[in-house]
């Protein structure tokens, strides 16, 4: 009776989760390599292409394109693009690189590495060396005037670019676009809040979603370059920086973001740098809304921006410091202290582990000994429950937890909901809330367990329980 009732809670709960959920998958695929010029047919005719090739220091080779006006004179104003964030084909950027181009900017665009770089690894340092071998190819065209090449960063490239021009003392000028003044960890927490809280989402699964799993990854040493500081680059830049933000950034926080830009190139003695948030702008300065959608086009006065800003400084009139503009930041970031003990990969990794196996073991051994014709250990109802909630509960969690984030892209789809709480979220708890009944009941009758077979089965159940609850604690399944 216990096994059938623990079989028909995992099989209602199971149903309710398939119903309910989906799943998706991040994919990246390297582009290949080619050496040629060409007039394109498909792309801007008043742009010429060159592909190149960029040698890094580690022995790799970047395919790149650079991108002149058609008819480009020599000695034009360079201008190396560092990728945001994800896999990095050139092609991310040609609406960028042709408008930059059209108004008189040689750009060069390259396929970010492979070697190094993924989801789970990255080092900012190495980008920022790629980053610096570029910008030496650009210096050596004969297209391009060697002493005005600069770097254009975009998001994740707002932590590469700065340390590039740090290094590199003939880099001319910093454009960075979307950049984060705060810690990667800091803002990809805030990030995710924001976007949960768009979707009308309120209770433990905001925490459960935006920040216990970023905690963890950063503890299991999964989360890349978590605590990485843009301050001390920020602090040694003298050269002519521009900064530009979109007002309704949901993925940077801008108010933020300017200010650590500020006060960080105030600090180095910059007399020449320019901050600048444009309204009705996104993350990428494409036209938006309310910051969770993305326009076809650039925002009015972006590229205008960017285009007369390098020509100032390339014709020897660096801009004096001035910000202008006022984002829309819906709440503040907070600092991410290191992760504790529990939130290691032996605990995170180990507890579920262990109730895995305690509760489906609990079954599995009832079954087993039916198989082989053996008198089945008899246990109470609640044992039963206890099994098959707990196993349901934490299945159920990592399941619901990884179809949140495979598929949340500029905002997230939780499902239906009630109250601003998820239906299977809610679910869940419900199932964790009723696990922990159970186990408080198998406590209660655990003298009461048939023979010393029966309560040692017991035993390992109620240890399993034990387990449980600080798990689902964590994890928000027993907070509103």
């Amino acid at each position: 009776m216990g096994l059938r009732r623990g079989l028909v809670a995992l099989g209602a709960g199971a149903a309710l989760l398939t119903a309910l959920m989906g799943t998706a998958a991040w994919t990246a695929t390297p582009a290949a390599a080619a050496t040629r010029e060409w007039t394109p047919t498909q792309a801007d005719p008043a742009v010429r292409e060159i592909q190149l090739s960029v040698p890094t220091s580690d022995g790799l080779v970047l395919p790149a394109t650079l991108r002149v006006p058609a008819d480009a004179r020599p000695k034009m104003p360079g201008m190396v693009l560092v990728h945001g964030a994800g896999p990095g084909p050139r092609e991310k950027y040609r609406a960028e690189a042709e408008a930059f181009a059209r108004a008189g900017i040689a750009t060069l665009a390259y396929d970010k590495r492979t070697a190094g770089y993924s989801l789970l690894e990255r080092s900012y340092s190495r980008l920022a060396d790629d980053a610096i071998a570029a910008a030496d190819l650009l210096r050596g065209r004969p297209e391009v005037d060697p002493d005005a090449v600069g770097f254009w960063g975009f998001s994740e490239g707002g932590w590469v670019a700065p340390v590039a021009a740090e290094r590199a003392p003939q880099a001319a000028f910093l454009v960075v676009v979307g950049a984060n003044g705060v810690a990667p960890l800091r803002q990809q927490i805030w990030a995710d809040t924001i976007k949960m809280e768009h979707a009308g989402v309120t209770g433990s699964l905001v925490e459960t979603h935006a920040r216990t799993p970023y905690r963890v990854l950063t503890a299991m040493g999964l989360f890349p370059e978590p605590y990485f500081d843009p301050g001390p680059a920020l602090r040694s830049l003298t050269l002519p920086v521009l900064g530009i933000w979109g007002a309704q950034d949901r993925l940077t926080p801008p108010v933020e973001s300017v200010t650590a830009y500020r006060a960080g190139l105030d600090e180095a003695g910059n007399s020449h740098y320019t901050l600048r948030t444009v309204e009705g702008a996104e993350h990428g300065l494409r036209t938006t809304t309310t910051g969770f959608d993305k326009g076809n086009t650039f925002a009015p006065g972006y590229v205008d921006l960017v285009t007369s800003w390098v020509a100032d400084v390339a014709g020897g009139r660096p801009p004096a410091t001035s910000v202008a503009g006022v984002g829309e930041q819906p709440r503040a970031t907070a600092a991410v202290p290191p992760p504790f003990w529990y939130e290691s990969a032996w605990v995170q990794v180990g507890a579920p582990a262990v109730l895995v196996l305690g509760f489906a073991g609990f079954g599995l051994t009832g079954a087993w000994r039916r198989l082989r014709g053996r008198p089945v250990l008899r246990s109470s109802w609640p044992a039963g429950v206890l099994a098959g909630a707990g196993l349901t509960t934490v299945v159920g969690t990592f399941a619901y937890l990884g179809y949140l984030q495979a598929t949340a892209g500029r905002t997230v789809t939780p499902g239906p909901m009630l109250a601003g709480r998820p239906l299977v979220w809610l679910a869940l708890q419900a199932l964790a809330v009723v696990a922990v009944i159970a186990a408080i009941m198998v406590a209660v009758r655990w003298r009461a367990a048939a023979g010393s077979s029966g309560r040692t089965r017991v035993t390992v159940l109620l240890a399993t329980g034990a387990v449980f609850v600080p798990w689902a604690a964590f994890w928000g399944l027993l907070v509103p």
